[in-house]
């Protein structure tokens, strides 16, 4: 295994500068924080998102930030067209499996189409991205895969009780132990961020209509306030970079404590 040389410096372990990352669901909210904080730290940033407009908005407002970033229309459900897609990318250095969908529906009412569609979405699309670009990262002997899971992929979260999105979780977070163990002999990471609840334009729309909810989730939580985006971010980061470097088949929790009670 190719061990990469220790930087001099403890900033130089964070930096991404000459490097490629492809961040899927990258056009809005947490997708579009960690992008930002993979391009402030020197990367080269893909954004791979379903709606064309909003993934090239994305990257033309990161580039006017100051940062170097591509926009590429892309359905992470497809397996075939992420082939197309990591073939026409090319090689890269980091990918974020972020793309994902979030429906509250109970375990008996869960419908057939509910639960097809988290599936595809939440699981088999960060699947047909790690298998894709995964085969990239071993023959180049390098890379970080960084999915993004939940806290709902360890523990049930209340008072919903969304069977098809822990599920899907939770799956997340056993694909990136089983992968990280394959590649780690080709010197490539696979580690997971296990949010808790983020203030997003979703729990924005929670704090209107259903404030009882959003306080149970805030009493839930033991810091007392959802996670900031960039708090998010900053840990994906930690986890692309070389920061976390002796890190793989690793979750880390982003929960303000919610998981320790």
């Amino acid at each position: 295994m190719t061990v990469t040389q220790e930087p001099s410096t403890y900033p130089e372990l964070f930096s991404l500068t000459g490097r490629r990352a492809v961040v899927t669901g990258a056009g809005k909210g947490i997708g579009r924080e960690i992008a930002t904080a993979l391009a402030e730290a020197g990367a080269h940033v893909i954004v791979a998102e379903l709606d064309k407009a909003l993934g090239q908005q994305a990257a033309a407002e990161l580039v006017a930030a100051g940062g170097s970033a591509e926009a590429h229309s892309l359905d992470v459900t497809d397996g075939r067209a992420v082939e197309e897609f990591a073939a026409a990318v090319g090689a890269i250095d980091i990918l974020v499996n972020n793309a994902g969908v979030a429906y509250i529906e109970p375990p008996l009412e869960t419908t057939d189409e509910g639960w097809a569609k988290t599936m595809d979405v939440n699981c088999n699309a960060a699947f047909w991205c790690s298998r894709a670009f995964g085969r990239r990262m071993a023959e180049q002997g390098s890379g970080s895969i960084v999915n993004v899971g939940s806290i709902c992929g360890q523990v049930v979260t209340r008072p919903q009780n969304s069977v098809a999105y822990m599920t899907s979780k939770g799956a997340i977070h056993m694909m990136t132990k089983s992968m990280a163990t394959d590649l780690a002999p080709r010197n490539v990471r696979v580690n997971a961020v296990a949010p808790g609840y983020v203030e997003t334009a979703m729990t924005q729309e929670v704090r209107r209509n259903a404030p009882e909810m959003l306080d149970a989730w805030v009493s839930g939580t033991p810091m007392g306030r959802l996670a900031r985006p960039a708090e998010v971010a900053a840990a994906v980061l930690f986890l692309a970079s070389d920061a976390s470097s002796y890190c793989t088949g690793s979750v880390l929790n982003v929960d303000g404590g919610y998981t320790a009670w």
